[in-house]
């Protein structure tokens, strides 16, 4: 019988599942071993070893032991590294963390790790305890969490044709092929909608410019409203579904905020 091998870890709280009256199903996103999931015993009574730890997107330093990779990871005990608590207390900042959890959750595979995934989120928590929430750092923390997982769409110029973004040129954006078709290319349907270059443009800016700048851009809302047709449309198609944190932020701040 092989005995188990201890660990620690700095993670992010993706999620938490209870199982059975006092233990929980916790997964982490960690910098050494990509996503983890393993099952604190006792969670729900112990106030030692678990004491307020198992909060989404809090960050933790966890120690583990395990037998072997593919099975569940037994935590042993977590520390609070950030606690993030000036997110906590403004329910927009709340809910625009909570949806850059899930989309880490959603684009990442156990076991598998990717320390540039781990410092997006560090730096937009960090980044999100300081400033208001926006719509250009929402989708500029798509757009590099696409990159950083493999899944970039093509948008600096037409998949089919290769001609370069030029202003004054409508644009189609096609999930299905992964990137912009100009005009002539795309063949639209009438159901098909244009994205404009300003658009394109602000999306490839965001992904490279300096986070601390990012209070610097703002989106007039036809271009916030083509940005993220871009954007939450090709996540949906590349995950088969919708990201149910995101529909919860958007009812907010339309309705509450």
């Amino acid at each position: 019988m092989s005995a188990r091998e201890s660990h620690k870890a700095a993670g992010y709280l993706l999620k938490s599942l209870s199982y059975g009256e006092s233990d929980l199903i916790v997964t982490f996103y960690t910098r050494e071993f990509g996503k983890l999931k393993g099952i604190a015993k006792g969670a729900k009574r112990s106030k030692k070893r678990f004491a307020n730890v198992f909060e989404p997107f809090s960050l933790v330093e966890l120690n583990f032991s395990r037998k072997n990779r593919d099975g569940l990871a037994f935590i042993e005990s977590c520390d609070i590294i950030d606690h993030y608590t000036l997110i906590r207390q403004d329910l927009e900042k709340t809910l625009a963390a909570s949806y850059f959890i899930e989309l880490a959750d959603h684009f990442s595979r156990e076991e598998k790790s990717n320390e540039n995934l781990f410092m997006l989120l560090h730096d937009f928590l960090d980044w999100l305890s300081r400033e208001n929430v926006s719509d250009a750092a929402v989708r500029f923390f798509e757009m590099r969490l696409l990159k950083v997982t493999g899944f970039e769409p093509a948008l600096a110029a037409c998949v089919h044709c290769k001609a370069p973004v030029t202003n004054g040129v409508s644009y189609y954006f096609l999930p299905k092929e992964g990137g912009i078709f100009c005009a002539a290319c795309a063949r639209p349907e009438r159901y098909d909608q244009t994205v404009s270059a300003g658009s394109v443009r602000t999306l490839l800016l965001g992904k490279e410019m300096d986070i601390e700048k990012m209070k610097m851009i703002s989106m007039p809302e036809r271009l916030a409203c083509e940005c993220r047709t871009i954007l939450c449309g090709f996540i949906s198609h590349v995950l088969g579904k919708e990201v149910k944190s995101l529909k919860v932020m958007e009812q907010v701040r339309r309705y509450c905020i």
